[in-house]
């Protein structure tokens, strides 16, 4: 199944803790397609820390999803995410976006996820890869989902991916 991961990083060496952990997803069996460019992007509910570095990547599952969220959770946990801190500096931080059409809604995860439409630090990169993927609910193309957003934060392209 297609897969549609957020990474985002704001201490240390951002860029290379993207590149280590899209190495680590990749080496957990879930093979890495395609990877967006970095972008730099401002915090957004807790203003006074680091900024971020971010990307978008594609992969190919063969995981449910609730075993993917366990593997993104280990990876963040060897990468020395502290999730006491759950919007503060973060080493690494992966989201799972998209799962092929799958609408899920737990307490522990919904996908899609429940912000992909109002985060240009996702919608920027995602479309990169994908401006005509359709929202499976709403069916809206990644184009217009960034056309639409109310968010006006910058999103400055850093690097390719």
């Amino acid at each position: 199944m297609k897969v549609y991961f957020s990474l985002g990083s704001n201490l240390g060496d951002r860029v290379q803790n993207l590149r280590r952990a899209l190495t680590l997803i990749d080496l957990e069996g879930i093979r890495i397609l395609r990877t967006s460019s970095f972008y730099e992007t401002a915090p957004v509910k807790v203003p006074k820390q680091p900024w971020f570095m971010n990307c978008v990547a594609e992969g190919r599952a063969r995981l449910p999803p609730p075993s993917l969220l366990k593997l993104a959770q280990g990876i963040e946990r060897n990468m020395g995410r502290d999730r006491r801190r759950s919007k503060g500096p973060r080493m690494i931080d992966i989201d799972i976006l998209l799962f092929g059409d799958t609408v899920l809604q737990t307490p522990k995860l919904t996908i899609p996820h429940q912000r992909i439409g109002g985060r240009r630090f996702v919608l920027i990169p995602l479309c990169e890869l994908s401006e005509g993927l359709r929202h499976p609910v709403t069916q809206r193309t990644v184009r217009d989902m960034l056309a639409c957003t109310h968010d006006r934060s910058p999103v400055i392209w850093c690097c390719r991916g």
